[in-house]
């Protein structure tokens, strides 16, 4: 047999195909697509883009009145264009009669916002009507029901939304974690009712989330629609859920499994205590909103209903650790990661309270919430690995009763 000595014979070297030519980079294959593309739209750009002209007609104004703040003699409005042209505001009318106003131009251009400041000497307790006229003839129509006066930023009014944050979600839910001693002395078919139940709670909870969540960006509120409107809470439950699921895959990969085919307790604690935590910061944007635009008989019935409500959240953080020791540093970090963040949610509400921010927030706590139930399913299964068995099915229809029960004193 001859030898190939013959250059023709020889492998092609590495960037050289069989025919002997230098292939191209793979950088270069990958970028020559975004070159076609970016010489497609300066070309379609420097034609003037064609088709593309101004509309015809007048221009779409859409604005909507994102925030209102009451102090002593004067009424602020923060105003967003939520449509595709530039909103040139001329006058403004409060309960039909012209009044003075301050911008900074009176121009809000799309997406932007402009803050609208009205002299006006407003009575406690009345209810008022304001008109924004704009430059075309339009008019956009924005009530106050109750006039009351709007809580100053202060840190005083910071520590109380601090205060009743703790009320509401680390307080109730460290009462809630004193069930351990009694979910660890039952027996199996009890665990599985009271991990059932957890279940049921946390589907009350999601499905709670997401309607609040499509409350807080409905057209008829007035909230802007050009940030997505109610698909920032689908957004953020699909975010909140896949972040879940590649937190929990990292902690797989750091930690054994302590039960087969599922997590370990702590480790599913942990979760349900995550979800826990971002329902309670939604918690949290509607006590701080509430006492921002002073609704404080609202704020306090809500801090009351929200206390009671989610006393029960602490049973389903530990109702998964019953065989698993915990040290109480342990435990009083899960009650932190579930609790604390209704502060945080008080002071964004009290602060700087954004339908479109708020939508995405409240979504994130029912994706979460969703990703711990898939969690939790193992956990309730019984011997034939039935996850709907009558006890189960039990567990879960009572956990979501106890909140539908405790969620009616929110309406009382």
């Amino acid at each position: 047999m001859e030898a190939r000595g013959a250059l023709g014979d020889e492998a092609p070297q590495r960037g050289e195909s069989r025919s002997g030519t230098r292939r191209l980079p793979v950088w270069l294959l990958g970028l020559i697509p975004l070159a076609l593309i970016a010489i497609a739209v300066g070309t379609f750009a420097g034609l003037g883009a064609p088709g593309l002209g101004e509309r015809p007609g007048p221009p779409a104004e859409e604005l909507v009145v994102e925030r209102t703040v009451l102090r002593p003699g004067e009424i602020q409005l923060t105003v967003r264009n939520d449509g595709p042209d530039a909103v040139q505001v001329a006058q403004v009318a409060v309960n039909d009669a012209y009044t003075d106003f301050s911008a900074g131009s009176g121009e809000v251009s799309r997406l932007a916002a402009e803050k609208f400041t009205i002299p006006y000497d407003w009575v406690e307790g009345e209810a008022y009507e304001i008109f924004l006229l704009t430059s075309t003839g339009g008019t956009v129509e924005h009530g106050i029901d109750v006039a009351v006066e709007t809580p100053q930023n202060d840190l005083g009014f910071f520590g109380l939304m601090a205060l009743l944050g703790l009320y509401v979600g680390v307080i109730p839910v460290t009462i809630g974690m004193l069930w351990l001693p009694f979910v660890r002395r039952i027996p199996k078919a009890g665990l599985r009712f009271l991990m059932a139940l957890t279940v049921g709670l946390l589907a009350f909870l999601a499905l709670d989330a997401t309607l609040e969540g499509l409350e807080v960006v409905r057209e008829e509120s007035g909230a802007p629609q050009a940030f997505g409107g109610t698909a920032l809470v689908f957004v953020g439950a699909g975010l909140a859920y896949l972040a879940l699921a590649a937190v929990e895959s990292h902690l797989e990969a750091r930690q054994e499994r302590a039960r087969a085919g599922g997590a370990s307790g702590a480790h599913l604690a942990l979760l349900v205590a995550v979800g826990i935590g971002l329902h309670n910061l939604g918690e949290g944007l509607a006590i701080g909103s509430a006492y921002a635009v002073g609704a404080l008989a609202l704020g306090a019935f809500l801090v009351i209903g929200f206390a009671i409500h989610n006393t029960t959240e602490g049973l389903a953080i530990v109702a998964p650790t019953a065989g698993t020791r915990l040290s109480l540093r342990r435990l009083v970090t899960f009650g932190l990661i579930a609790g604390a963040p209704a502060i945080v949610g008080a002071w964004i509400g009290a602060a700087a309270f954004n339908p479109s921010v708020a939508a995405l927030l409240i979504g994130a706590g029912a994706g979460a919430i969703v990703r711990v139930i898939q969690q939790l399913t193992p956990s309730i299964r019984d011997g034939l690995g039935r996850a709907l068995h009558p006890a189960s099915v039990g567990g879960i229809v009572s956990g979501m009763a106890i909140l539908y029960v405790t969620g009616l004193l929110l309406s009382a």
